[in-house]
């Protein structure tokens, strides 16, 4: 919902960190070193969540952090690729895919044997990640038909979620993680509505290319 105002906003202030990067740490560096980030996050949310929930919260935060600063600087140095937006999109679908069940998985194992997950939620929250991608990269194939300028590498039609608030509901599930049933619920319900925007969106569209 915020995420191109939010862009322009990062890009002007991660300007003075880019030029402190030496030159022999490109984008695609940075992308590589979130990846790493993010799966820990990932790892130690399945193995210590609730017990501990200061190292998944570091390693996500780090992950966020440098995942916002790889595209500022391939911007900065006029070094934006397709390979860097494929590996940036790559990096992120993985880690938001794995996260709601490397929190459930943690929760579970933390209370001797007996289910604290619903696990038709994370289902769910599964579900219509794969239903709103579908839905995204239709659009975006359709707006490089039509030679569309972002900043992203592939068009991303605003909607009630995206990468923004999506990063404020992983952050919820690793600060509460015994609350991921009802942020998973929560987050089906949000993405469905995100899929209903862009799908609103598209019909008119196609009718208009058809």
């Amino acid at each position: 919902m915020y995420d191109i105002t939010l862009r322009q906003l990062k890009d002007r202030h991660a300007k003075s960190i880019c030029s402190l990067l030496p030159y022999w740490i490109t984008p695609n560096i940075i992308t590589f070193i979130a990846f790493i980030f993010g799966l820990l996050s990932c790892l130690t949310a399945a193995l210590t969540a609730p017990t501990s929930k200061s190292w998944p919260l570091i390693f996500w935060l780090s992950n966020r952090a440098l995942d916002g600063l790889d595209g500022s600087l391939a911007r900065e140095r006029r070094l934006a690729s397709q390979l860097g937006g494929f590996l940036d999109l790559l990096g992120d679908f993985v880690i938001y895919s794995l996260l709601p069940i490397a929190v459930a998985h943690g929760v579970d194992a933390d209370v001797y044997g007996l289910s604290a997950v619903d696990w038709r939620a994370v289902a769910m929250v599964e579900a219509s990640f794969h239903i709103n991608n579908f839905v995204l990269f239709y659009i975006a194939a359709v707006a490089a038909k039509r030679d569309r300028k972002e900043l992203t590498s592939v068009t991303m039609r605003p909607a009630l979620i995206e990468g923004f608030e999506s990063g404020m509901i992983f952050t919820a599930m690793l600060v509460w993680p015994g609350y991921i049933t009802l942020l998973c619920w929560g987050m089906s319900a949000a993405v469905a509505v995100g899929v209903v925007q862009r799908v609103s969106y598209l019909v008119p569209v196609l009718k208009r290319l058809d």
